[in-house]
């Protein structure tokens, strides 16, 4: 998904809301027998000021599937997070966690990559508290 500043900059539409679906990445899931189960939903609002920073927020959630960490029950958990990014263009004064863009278009696939990665939980459990089978060493 992307924006493009310049073409938003000429029709004098300098803010919007973007809402699309994109397959989630399944390398960034470090959960074994867990998966997206769901395309990541993004729904997204857009500012572009007049320095041309382009200032993104708003909202993903997807669903994972797959074995419960602990007692490996058939288990799924909806995720929902806050998404929120400032866009510079390159060569602009960009601060450390700032993203950057070029040649009028902001790209925004690092930044979805990025929050949803960072969503991801350490392991995905059946049910608050689960406890895994007690192994008897007899």
């Amino acid at each position: 998904m992307m924006i493009d500043v310049r073409k938003c900059n000429a029709e004098g539409k300098y803010t919007g809301t973007l809402d699309f679906e994109f397959e989630g990445d399944a390398s960034l899931i470090d959960i074994p027998f867990v998966s997206f189960s769901t395309p990541v939903h993004a729904v997204l609002d857009y500012e572009i000021f007049e320095d041309n920073s382009v200032e993104v927020k708003g909202e993903l959630s997807f669903t994972l599937e797959g074995a419960c960490s602990r007692c490996l029950k058939p288990t799924k958990e909806h995720i929902v997070t806050e998404a929120e990014a400032l866009f510079v263009p390159k060569g602009g004064k960009a601060e450390e966690e700032d993203y950057t863009y070029r040649n009028g278009i902001v790209d925004l696939g690092e930044f979805l990559r990025d929050t949803v990665l960072f969503a991801l939980p350490s392991a995905l459990f059946c049910a608050e508290g689960c406890s895994a089978p007690e192994y008897n060493e007899e």
